[in-house]
């Protein structure tokens, strides 16, 4: 199949080689550039496999979710089990994650939203805050520490340099969906300052589903010299969603609306109030300074705070969460004959988490089940090095040494004292280069190590004691690809086949009672092909059509287990958990005369194994999205009137599927079509 694959794209290749032999435009790569390298680079000269969600894809998807535009990203699959209830993987399973975000690294412009224990809380954002996002997929623990699946970098708005504006939006919609952003940017001389506001709230389609965020970010910046400035973070969160439960099939087909029921000795989701409390406020600071055209220092230091309180179907469980973190480099470069750059600098993070677990008597705290205390530390030395050294040909090389332990003490039902468990420090390299065989067309191959040890969660799960025996998951990654820009780049193509092998993969298990465990069960194989083709069809400044785009990605995951032991049972050459095997986006954007626009998606999803013994599968899907907006002046000020519709056929299905979970309660409905409307404006 592959070697096919490879037949074809030659022949491909061959044809637009021929067609395109006049220099291609780059100004559109200009403004499409990858920054999670230290400086920017043009997309179609970068080595690494990297997807931009610019603000035109954002602004062509809802803006009170984050999901269905990441999810236009091939090799990236984010969930919604329920509004607020984000999972996400980049090229790999959700297997670690029973909610949240593990195994990525996310950064927020250059603030670390990560913490030392490898969580993320990326549902504390608010979408229509969000300008830009940079996901760059695979291992990159040779400049971001340890992960094993890849990095986002998230651009937040209300960070334009060269502009004073306020714009506001009010979105309304289907079960009870607000939405409300106000953004106000204002520059005086050498300072600037940022502010964006929002609050979202619905009560959503299942029962026992509801959410309700305020949200705030201030990102103020001093240049207060020709080489230097200073600019910080203020963020402040305050999110709450209900957490309706798995239903099995036959309570999916009966009624996909309803929460989960009580089962058994354990009530139901409403009965218990399952619901996820999360109050967090991060704040951080960051100087840069250009000694001299060839060397500059940046240094960043964030720091947050977490009350998370969680009721839920077995318990009801308290967290006070405190992190710490630094990042530093410093960077000297070339001159005009030989284009090279070289960064060295570390991260270190703390984070500690005290946890107080007590059963859960309808939706209030009753006996204390656990108290413990954890403490997570990781840090990594990184050296980064990028040449030129011809015209045509790019090359990177990096290296970290990654550092992790953690340290805890138990206070209930043992008392056990203060101890601490290192992890052997990890080399994690990376080698890539691309190489333009033509002014549009570009190649590129890399080979980097992953590298991902137990969260803060893995290592004390529900109530369950503090396992110290579970290793880090890693493994070597090798992939090679193209990107393609033709035709003054109306069409770009950027397609990339990956080969990762993981040992020691960490995986979640579930116990008879619904309890929650962490293992190292094995390895896995993580075969892939990632395209994304995006086609300027029309372009032009007059008539009626003034604009029409074309966007596809094409993910092709073909994931098995290897050695893979879980209770006894073999599950080697089965296919990896919760990984469908084709992922389809298409869609088209138009633009009309008279400030019309027109925004149209499609999204296959094949089927995909719901637990580790492939006996159960869940359905493919097609979904549909429309969204339809008149943009007009008025006076100074911008109005954009718009309206949309998600799931417009009215498909049945799961945007995320408990895992393997006890008595097949796998199915999370989400929302059956739903409609909403707004009105932004900006002066």
């Amino acid at each position: 199949m592959m070697r096919k694959f490879f037949i074809g794209l030659f022949i491909v290749l061959n044809a637009f080689y021929a067609k395109s032999q006049q220099k291609a435009d780059s100004s559109l790569l200009k403004e499409v550039a990858v920054t999670g390298y230290f400086s920017e680079q043009p997309l179609l000269k970068s080595p690494a496999s990297v997807s931009i969600i610019e603000s035109t894809i954002l602004d062509n998807h809802q803006n009170f979710s984050l999901v269905s535009a990441i999810n236009t990203s091939a090799g990236v699959r984010m969930e919604e089990r329920s509004p607020g209830s984000y999972r996400l993987s980049i090229r790999g399973s959700l297997l670690r994650s029973p909610f949240g975000i593990r195994n990525v690294k996310i950064y927020m412009d250059n603030f670390m939203l990560t913490d030392a224990g490898g969580n993320t809380y990326l549902n504390l954002l608010d979408a229509g805050s969000t300008s830009g996002i940079e996901i760059i997929k695979g291992p990159e623990g040779s400049i971001y520490g340890a992960n094993s699946g890849g990095v986002i970098l998230v651009h937040p708005s209300a960070n334009n340099k060269d502009s004073s504006t306020v714009s506001a939006s009010i979105t309304g919609g289907s079960y009870g969906l607000f939405h409300e952003k106000v953004s106000l940017q204002n520059q005086w001389k050498s300072f600037q300052i940022g502010i964006n506001q929002a609050y979202q709230r619905s009560d959503s389609y299942r029962e026992n589903s509801g959410l309700d965020r305020k949200y705030i970010h201030v990102l103020p910046q001093w240049t207060y010299s020709a080489a230097g400035k200073l600019k910080a973070i203020v963020l402040y969160s305050d999110l709450n969603y209900e957490t309706p439960g798995g239903l099995t099939l036959q309570q999916f087909n009966i009624n996909p609306r309803a929460a989960r029921p009580t089962s058994g000795a354990i009530p139901g989701a409403i009965a218990q109030h399952a619901t996820i409390y999360n109050e967090t406020v991060l704040g951080g600071l960051s100087h840069e300074y250009q000694f001299t055209r060839n060397f500059k220092h940046v240094v960043s230091f964030t720091a947050s705070s977490t009350d998370f309180k969680n009721p839920t179907f077995r318990n009801y469980e308290l967290r006070k969460e405190k992190s710490l973190g630094l990042r530093t480099f410093a960077q000297l470069s070339g001159n005009e004959t030989m284009d090279w750059k070289l960064q060295a600098g570390l991260e270190m993070q703390q984070t500690t988490l005290d946890k107080d677990t007590y059963r859960n008597d309808l939706g209030k705290k009753d006996t204390l089940q656990n108290s413990d205390y954890l403490q997570a530390r990781q840090g990594f030395g990184f050296v980064h090095f990028s040449i030129n050294p011809t015209q045509k040909l790019f090359v990177e090389s990096a290296v970290s040494v990654n550092l992790y332990r953690y340290a805890y003490e138990s206070f209930f039902p043992k008392v056990m004292p203060l101890s601490n468990r290192s992890f052997t420090k990890e080399l994690m390299p990376r080698l890539a280069l691309s190489y333009l065989l033509h002014p549009s067309l570009s190649v590129r191959a890399s080979v980097s190590r992953g590298y991902s040890p137990p969260t803060l969660e893995e290592v004390n799960p529900s109530n369950q004691a503090i396992n110290t025996t579970i290793e880090a998951e890693k493994g070597w990654n090798r992939e090679a690809g193209f990107r393609l820009s033709v035709w003054k780049n109306k069409l770009y193509w950027d397609a990339v086949y990956f080969n990762y092998s993981l040992k020691d993969a960490i995986v979640r298990s579930v116990k008879v009672n619904e309890a929650d465990y962490y293992i190292n069960a094995g390895g896995t194989k993580q075969r892939g092909i990632e395209s994304e083709i995006i086609a300027n069809i029309v372009s032009r400044s007059t008539g009626f059509f003034k604009n029409i785009q074309f966007r596809n990605s094409y993910t092709l995951s073909l994931f098995n287990f290897s050695d893979y032991l879980n209770d006894g049972v073999s599950f080697s050459g089965n296919r990896l958990t919760g990984v469908p095997k084709n992922v389809i986006v298409s869609s088209v954007s138009a633009g009309f005369s008279r400030g019309i626009s027109l925004f149209l998606q499609h999204n296959y999803t094949s089927s995909l194994p719901l637990n580790d013994a492939n006996t159960v599968y869940s359905k493919n899907c097609h979904l549909v999205d429309i969204k339809a907006s008149w943009g007009y002046k008025l006076f100074r000020s911008n109005f954009r009137l718009f309206a949309g519709a998600n799931n417009l056929f009215n498909k049945k299905y799961s945007l995320g599927y408990d895992l393997n979970a006890i008595g097949g309660r796998y199915y999370n409905a989400a929302s059956a079509r739903n409609f909403y409307a707004g009105l932004a404006t900006s002066f």
